[in-house]
Formats: structure tokens, sequence, C-alpha cells
């Protein structure tokens, strides 16, 4: 172990330890652990975890980052659904930093089913998500741990670029206006291939999301809000007034909420602001 690289695992260790369990990365879980200890520092430094933070990890595989949150934060809860990594995982947390395994939960469960974690509520969310399920896992853990202030995951590029888009862009969407709904959010730099194990066929980049401090204003419910925002993107070429004609009832009744919001009917989905999607949402005529 070089001092440099301290506690956390280099790329000997990684595949050591997943020889020791017979683990082969699996692409139908996204599985790309990370090997190098300077990217998990970084990740840390970059999600700016305190002393004090409940940080939740997603995906923690064979504790690359865990290791890394663990050597900063107050206490670091990892959800694995993998059974062998989750069995491990414990064990290296005590081999390799036996001063902090007390601070160190760990939830075996598939992230989209958990509803509770135990131990304090977490403050911070810090993840390197499988490119497969990572819009769906991030948007659940931010509507179920509502205490989550600050999050940092490291997702595809281009599911990054997704995320952080904002009304006009070529790449703005669903992810976009929802991640919004939630949080400030933000491209937070860019990482390489060569850091996993085994490499992806794609680049990686770093996303930063701050909750809102006010929720968005408005009368409507995140579910009715949602529901617009999928009907605006589900036809991205048709106008909001055609795109919106099946969630109104028609569209004459799409146009008379558009209006109502102050929204041109001849709008189309990527030009709006998640408030204005709510704005929309608000004039859904009662009984449509």
């Amino acid at each position: 172990m070089s001092t440099e690289q301290g506690a956390l695992l280099g790329p000997a260790d990684i595949r050591e330890l997943a020889a020791a369990l017979g683990v082969r990365p699996t692409k139908q879980r996204g599985q790309n652990f990370v090997i190098d200890a300077n990217t998990v520092r970084r990740i840390v430094r970059t999600a700016e975890v305190r002393p004090d933070d409940v940080v939740v990890e997603v995906g923690p595989g064979l504790g690359s980052l865990t290791l890394a949150l663990l050597e900063t934060a107050a206490h670091v809860t990892a959800v694995e659904i993998d059974d062998v990594l989750a069995e491990a995982l414990p064990a290296t947390v005590q081999a390799r930093l036996p001063e902090k395994a007390a601070s160190f939960g760990l939830v075996h469960s598939d992230a989209m089913l958990v509803g509770e974690l135990p131990g304090p509520a977490p403050t911070a969310l810090v993840a390197n998500l499988p490119y497969n399920v990572a819009v769906p896992v991030l948007l659940h853990m931010l509507d179920t741990f509502p205490t989550i202030e600050r999050t940092l995951v490291m997702v595809q590029a281009e599911v990054a670029d997704r995320l952080a888009a904002g009304p006009g862009s070529r790449v703005y969407g669903v992810p976009s206006v929802k991640a919004n709904w939630y949080a400030q959010v933000k491209r937070a730099g860019s990482i390489g291939r060569n850091v996993f194990w085994p490499a992806p066929n794609v680049d990686s980049g770093l996303v930063s999301l701050v909750r809102r401090a006010e929720p968005v204003k408005t009368s409507a419910s995140k579910r009715e809000v949602f529901a617009v925002v999928d009907a605006a993107f589900a036809q991205r070429r048709k106008t909001l007034r055609a795109a919106l004609a099946g969630w109104a009832g028609s569209a004459a009744a799409a146009e008379a909420a558009l209006v109502a919001a102050g929204v041109s009917p001849q709008a189309r989905g990527e030009a709006l602001t998640v408030e204005e999607f709510a704005r929309i949402a608000e004039h859904k005529e009662a009984g449509a």
C-alpha cells in the first residue's frame, strides 16, 4: 500500500479483491470500478464533503469511493444491490479503515426500493452511478430523502450533459427539468476512462446538485408537474399545443392551459423552465 494511496484501493488492490471474491464486473449492472485513489479523493473534494456530513452512497462496488468518503465524513451509508459486493464491503472497511468501521452502514437493496436508511438522516449523496439507472436512482433519492442538501454523482458524460442542460439546449429534456425541480444543477468536471476497471467505452462526468432553498412555487403537485414534463418531451418536435393534447384532453384544452400559464402554444418543451411547466400544470381544466 503506497503512502500516497493510504487506506484507499489502487489498481492491484481492486483486482486482487475482485479475484478473491470471484467478481467480474457486469455490463448488466453497469459496473465499472474506480481504481484510482486520486480520482476518488477529487470526487470527495468536489462534493465538498464535510466532517459533519452523513453521506449516502449508491453502488459502492468494491469500496473505492466508500473509503475516501469515510476519511472525511461523519458517517457513510452505502446502498448495494449485488449480493457478493454487499457481503464483502464491511470487511474491506474494517481491514483498511478500522477506526471508521463504526461510522459505516450498509443497506443491501436495490436503491430504487429504498424508502428509509438506518442511522442519522443523510445530508449528502455521493455516488458513481451505473449509466443505465443513473437518472431514476438520482431522482428517487432526492425525492425520498429531502434532508440531502448536496449531491455529486459521476455518470456517463452524455447523462451529465442532459442533467445539467438549461432551456434551449439541444440536450435539455426530462432529466434536466426533473432534476431542476429539486436542485440547482451544474456540470462539475470530467472523468477519463482510464481510472476505471474495466475501462468503459465512454467518458464520465461529474454533476453537482444543490437542493433548492425554496421549492418551486406552485399549487400543482410534483406528480402533476412531472406529467406535463413527460407529455411535452414525448414528442419533441411537436408544439406544446399538439404535444399536450393527450394530457389536457384535447389540443384546444392544451392551448387554453398554455395561454392561461403565459406560455406560447407554439413553443416546444425544450424552451421551458421548470417554473413554466409548473404554471401549465396549474391550469389543467378540471375533469380533463
